[in-house]
């Protein structure tokens, strides 16, 4: 089984936290379509197993183009590939995009699945980040798609905002009363080539310290989990039979094919990404840059992922793919955080309670071979 990611790198503003592969020149869209076709075409023999369980298309900003366009990618991955599996084809959007047309248009695709950006309901934090839409036309987003028939949504949130912690509450209250199945909840994060990257260089933004990180954490994750969302994730939460299943592929390691100017490919042991532009990728250049993958690159990636989710990871399967060895020195360097209570062990496996999920990052780097 494997999976197929289609990267929209396409904005008509950049958000001021985000480090995504985009570009803003529009102009370029209507080229994007027939190469993106190509590429796949060409790359359709990269994964060894042509049976695809989930079709995602990310961004940048999917909802940009016509549903129409959506579709046509997808007639195209149906007859390059098996996808009598696929239970679930996922597009990115804004909200401002998701105006009644277009979602009744949206609605005539395959596309069964909507993972909308929302980002915050306060308008002030939007407009910090730089988002195009507001808080109501957000709310007024999700209702459109629910009337379309659409009822696999998910919304994304981020917290961890300095100076903006105190409207946390009423973003949780209000993407609580939306009822959607799923939401996606990130920390901010500032990387160097962003805007807010430039504003701390400049020392007109502080991030929050490590003690607000964790209120704010537990914050999220007490609201949504007391709201019956399961907590599957370190960023992730679903309504029962919501999981992401693209995303849960990439967690236990499946197979995956990226297509685009940014997008990464993984099968067996090589990982390759698309370095085009995207002028050149819209002209028809595909350039790649790839690695292989070791033996311990694969464990360390399992460790990783798995230490990300709900469940763990499986020792029964460390000790068939990597050796008895390998469960052996997992358990003695987990001990510590064992007695710490950020590590737990149970029916063979080794997993973190999910209100010390912000710790994830200083366990898995510990136990790394």
């Amino acid at each position: 089984m494997a999976t197929l990611y289609i990267h929209i790198p396409f904005c008509r503003r950049i958000c001021s936290y985000c480090d995504f592969y985009r570009v803003g020149a529009m102009s370029l869209l209507p080229n994007l379509v027939p190469q993106l076709i190509a590429e796949m075409e060409q790359r359709a023999e990269y994964i060894a197993d042509k049976r695809l369980t989930s079709i995602y298309f990310g961004g940048g900003t999917p909802s940009l183009l016509p549903p129409e366009e959506i579709e046509r990618v997808i007639s195209r991955a149906r007859e390059l590939f098996d996808c009598s599996a696929v239970e679930e084809i996922t597009i990115e959007a804004n909200p401002d995009d998701l105006m009644e047309e277009y979602v009744a248009r949206l609605a005539a695709t395959s596309v069964n699945r909507v993972s909308l950006g929302i980002q915050s309901f306060d308008d002030a934090v939007l407009e910090f980040m730089n988002r195009r839409h507001t808080g109501v036309e957000a709310e007024e987003a999700v209702a459109r798609l629910y009337r379309a028939g659409f009822r696999n949504i998910s919304i994304d949130i981020i917290f961890g905002i300095a100076g903006y912690g105190d409207r946390l509450a009423d973003t949780l209250r209000r993407a609580i009363a939306l009822d959607v199945g799923h939401v996606s909840a990130y920390h901010l994060t500032i990387e160097e080539n962003t805007r807010l990257g430039l504003l701390e260089r400049r020392g007109e933004y502080q991030p929050v310290g490590e003690e607000r990180s964790e209120e704010e954490y537990l914050a999220v994750h007490n609201a949504l989990v007391a709201a019956g969302y399961e907590h599957y994730e370190v960023s992730n939460y679903a309504k029962p039979g919501c999981r992401a299943k693209h995303n849960s592929a990439y967690w236990r390691g499946v197979e995956y094919l990226g297509i685009g100017a940014g997008a990464h490919s993984f099968s067996r042991d090589n990982r390759t990404w698309c370095v085009s532009s995207a002028k050149e990728y819209c002209e028809g250049v595909f350039r790649y840059e790839g690695e292989e993958l070791s033996e311990a690159d694969h464990l360390n990636e399992y460790v990783m992922t798995a230490l990300r989710t709900a469940e763990g990871i499986d020792l029964g399967l460390v000790a068939s793919r990597f050796g008895d060895s390998e469960v052996e020195r997992l358990l003695r360097l987990a001990e510590s955080w064992i007695e710490a209570s950020a590590l737990k062990l149970k029916n063979n496996y080794l997993y973190i309670p999910a209100e010390r999920f912000l710790l994830s990052d200083a366990v898995i780097e510990s136990l790394f071979l």
